[in-house]
């Protein structure tokens, strides 16, 4: 799915209707009991940041969305019912936190209890003015210091009309969006044509949380994996590593204004060979990181790349399928290499070494480190991910329903980079902050990927063995 933010994913002119939990929902929500499963500790962390940050004056919106048409003349009642339905598929959806002192309790509603309150808010006939609004409504709807914490929208028009979803992020990854508009649509269809919908039940994420805290907390200090994380926090200094590259920031500045880079990388044929000349080292992820540590030493000069290469958590297959933020982080550290094959080495090796390491998720470690790791920006680190999306359900129509994975880009002092393969190539999409030091070297980084991956193509005619590694 293409990465964007919502000022630039084919919005068009409509009327608006969103949904919202209904009053009745929000109201059994006030009077549940203390649900004793925990937060993981990602939605902790992420809660007490944007705490922690609102505290110091400043609302970061962090929320993500997805964006996807439904062909023809939509019936509001049957996509309500697809909706609704769809919500209770996913138990994270109805499941919240409050605080009680300084620690976090969860609450889960019923599926009873979930009903969706519509509402038609009105004809638009500028698509900015109708850009601004859903961003303000969402900026509001999917604050990660209020529940409920999603919001949906339609815009309806004669032909077709495009759905919006946003949500806090403690609620999805960009796994869970880029299933959304199949399922939504299945849903859809098969309740448009008097059908009841087939759709399996999926495993819930907040079980998840609670078995992935239990054998979290089962680690002390003196395990192997926080050893391992203070030894590299240690070499970059202290603090977990940032982007490279001079980003144009001040040491201690206030948190800068981002802005989202987003476009096609290379096309399909270049992105396939791109594969098979990256494959015996493991594929397009090593490629990427390799090259990026080959790049980041040419603009910046330093002689290690170190980063932390997210994840995905979903190690049962029970989780494939389910809703919620199953994303972990491994470091490594990549020392600058002679040419591109050496650098695929090295990042292959790393993986190879450290990728367990995502198991144990970095809050649990970073407490048992008793760092101050205080939290003062949305992102404790830089980051450069590879997904190749092409076996996501639907993606072969993502293009054909103007298919959209949205960012809410706002303040940063980071680079968060997301490269997807596509069926039509890969895409990257890129947040850093807003400063002219930072767009002319993340700039300078992505032409000089897209030049590396044409260069490695052009080498791929060689056959390799398969590499089982990952």
């Amino acid at each position: 799915m293409r990465i964007s933010d919502i000022q630039r994913c084919e919005v068009r002119p409509g009327q608006l209707v969103e949904w919202r939990f209904s009053p009745a929902t929000v109201a059994a929500a006030t009077v549940l009991p203390t649900d004793p499963r925990p937060p993981a500790y990602i939605q902790e962390s992420h809660i007490r940041t944007a705490r922690s940050v609102r505290e110091g004056g400043l609302f970061v919106p962090t929320w993500l969305g997805t964006a996807f048409d439904l062909p023809g003349q939509v019936d509001l009642d049957v996509l309500e019912q697809a909706l609704h339905g769809w919500t209770l598929r996913h138990e994270t959806l109805r499941s919240g936190f409050r605080w009680v002192g300084d620690e976090m309790h969860r609450f889960t509603l019923d599926e009873d209890n979930v009903t969706l309150h519509r509402e038609v808010v009105g004809d638009f006939a500028d698509a900015d003015v109708l850009v601004r609004h859903l961003q303000d409504r969402f900026d509001k709807a999917a604050d990660a210091l209020g529940w409920p914490n999603l919001i949906y929208t339609a815009v309806v028009r004669e032909d077709s009309t495009s759905v919006y979803l946003a949500f806090d992020h403690t609620n999805v990854d960009a796994y869970s969006l880029q299933r959304i508009p199949h399922e939504v649509q299945e849903l859809y269809t098969a309740r448009a044509a008097g059908r009841l919908p087939t759709a399996t039940p999926v495993s819930s994420y907040v079980d998840f949380c609670e078995q992935e805290r239990v054998n979290a907390n089962a680690i002390d200090d003196t395990h192997a994996i926080v050893t391992r994380w203070r030894e590299f926090i240690g070499r970059c200094g202290g603090r977990l590593p940032e982007f490279a590259v001079d980003l144009g920031l001040q040491p201690g500045g206030i948190l800068p204004e981002q802005k989202l880079m987003r476009e096609p990388l290379v096309d399909a044929d270049a992105a396939a060979a791109f594969e098979t000349y990256c494959r015996p080292y493991g594929g397009s992820l090593v490629g990427v990181l390799a090259a990026t540590s080959l790049i980041v030493h040419e603009i910046g000069g330093q002689p290690v790349y170190r980063t932390v290469v997210p994840f995905h958590t979903r190690v049962k297959s029970a989780w494939s399928d389910s809703v919620g933020w199953y994303v972990g982080g491994a470091p490594i550290e990549v020392p600058a290499a002679l040419d591109f094959d050496a650098a695929l080495a090295s990042v292959r090796a790393q993986l190879q070494a450290n990728r367990s390491l995502a198991r144990i998720p970095l809050a649990r470690v970073l407490r048992l480190l008793g760092e101050d790791f205080r939290p003062t920006s949305p992102d404790l680190y830089s980051i450069i991910s590879y997904v190749d999306a092409r076996l996501i359900p639907g993606s072969v129509c993502w293009t054909e329903q103007r298919a959209y994975g949205l960012l809410r880009v706002s303040y940063g002092d980071q680079v968060c980079a997301w490269v997807n393969r596509l069926h039509e190539g890969l895409w990257i999409a890129c947040r850093y902050p807003d400063t002219d030091v930072a767009c002319k070297n993340v700039r300078l980084y992505v032409e000089k990927l897209r030049e590396l991956i044409v260069s490695a193509c052009s080498l791929s005619t060689k056959t390799f063995p398969a590499c089982r590694w990952l």
